[in-house]
């Protein structure tokens, strides 16, 4: 049997994923590295059937599924300070995993990041403090290291939405390719 339009649907289905999943991220305000990373695989088929894969950053299952917190009542911050947990339901949780890498990796990496967005620290006043980005990049990690991160869903939101799409796409190109045999069939005798 070909399945040509059966293929041709399943693209449209990895498309709208990969649309999707980005565009979800653009509403959050992250378009960089994780988005730029996000793409789909083509149609490959195996004993099982035919199937894709979605490719992106490692870091993108908890940004989207989000990092439980190992304490969030080490929050810095004063009175204002949020001290709960960002993503209770997350099966990730800081410095449970296998995750290379150290907490003084992750504060550089923050620093980084915080230097690209041009972010200061200020006092309680809010007036500019002197103060380095490793500065910045520690107290935002540890921060996030005990709070955890925020669930964003832009990838586990995006493959509902296709799913909900599957069938009406999956039927039609079966059909198409169900007519198609037939046709062949018939012009061969």
């Amino acid at each position: 049997m070909i399945n040509d339009n059966l293929i041709k649907y399943l693209e449209e289905v990895r498309d709208l994923i990969v649309e999707e999943s980005k565009k979800n991220l653009a509403n959050e305000g992250m378009v960089g590295k994780l988005y730029d990373s996000i793409q789909g695989t083509v149609i490959e088929k195996d004993t099982r059937g035919l199937y894709f894969k979605i490719l992106m950053e490692d870091y993108g299952k908890f940004q989207d599924k989000g990092v439980k917190g190992k304490d969030p009542s080490k929050v810095k911050g004063g009175d204002k300070a949020i001290k709960e947990q960002q993503a209770p339901d997350s099966p990730y949780e800081f410095g449970s995993g296998n995750m290379a890498g150290t907490f003084d990796d992750f504060a550089l990496s923050v620093a980084d990041w915080a230097k690209n967005k041009n972010y200061r620290l200020r006092d309680e006043k809010g007036r500019f403090v002197r103060g380095t980005y490793e500065t910045i990049g520690k107290i935002i990690a540890g921060n996030i290291y005990n709070r955890g991160l925020r669930p964003t869903m832009f990838f586990t939101n995006a493959f509902e939405y296709a799913q909900q799409q599957i069938p009406y796409k999956l039927e039609e190109g079966l059909k198409l390719d169900v007519e198609k045999d037939i046709e062949i069939s018939i012009n061969k005798k």
